[in-house]
């Protein structure tokens, strides 16, 4: 089944961002919008986010595919942390429209970029995909701190031998930082699997969305009952 998209500009202190909406389906009871944005090396086509944007709206989850201002002015190198959250900030009213509890998510630096808004911005979860734990090699440089100060469910998504941090490398879950990690077996940074693993590309793709869908389907409604028809399209 396909939905319907609607690309949104939105004006932000950062300069312009852009918003793909991905709605759910005609008849479909949207309960939320997951809200991600991609990396410091990419857009809004990497895998990943083409796969959740694809799957989780016939499951009642709207998907909002965020561009931060320095993609859409067409530069090739990312702003600083500081003015990727100013850009996040300045388009979360916009995310919020619909009426509907949002999940903060993002990809790499867009991850960071979502661990460490989601509280004050009143998010209903955080998504991290290919979470960058420290730079390649440079295990010393643990950014594990924004993800276990994120303060709200957490859901971590990581490819098996993903250089800027594999799963076994991230600190247990306590009570005071308690998150969810799901492995993509054989997953690099951009959950690309070799030609000869043993799970194909579209697998290694299922086993994000699934568990995406899965984790989204347990997070507490806050009060908003069980869903609404609220659609941004």
């Amino acid at each position: 089944m396909t939905t319907r998209t609607r690309t949104e500009s939105v004006d932000t202190p950062a300069g312009e961002a852009r918003i793909t909406w991905h709605p759910v389906p005609a008849g479909t009871a949207a309960r939320l919008v997951l809200a991600v944005s991609h990396g410091a090396g990419g857009g809004i086509e990497a895998r990943d986010l083409v796969a959740l944007a694809a799957a989780l709206p016939a499951q009642g989850v709207t998907v909002a595919l965020v561009e931060q201002p320095w993609r859409v002015a067409g530069k090739k190198v990312a702003a600083a942390p500081k003015v990727l959250d100013e850009g996040w900030r300045g388009l979360w009213p916009a995310l919020a429209a619909p009426g509907l509890p949002v999940v903060a998510g993002g990809r790499s630096a867009g991850a960071r970029v979502a661990c460490r808004t989601a509280a004050e911005l009143g998010a209903a979860g955080a998504l991290a995909l290919a979470f960058p734990l420290h730079p390649p090699g440079r295990p010393e440089k643990s950014r594990a701190g924004e993800l276990t100060g994120a303060g709200l469910p957490t859901l971590v998504v990581q490819g098996g031998r993903d250089p800027f941090g594999r799963p076994g490398e991230f600190p247990p879950p306590t009570a005071q930082a308690p998150y969810e990690l799901v492995e993509v077996p054989f997953g690099d940074h951009g959950f690309a699997v070799p030609k000869k693993a043993d799970l194909s590309q579209d697998e290694a793709l299922a086993v994000i969305t699934g568990a995406v869908a899965a984790w989204l389907a347990g997070l507490p409604r806050d009060g908003r009952g069980p869903g609404s028809e609220t659609d941004p399209g």
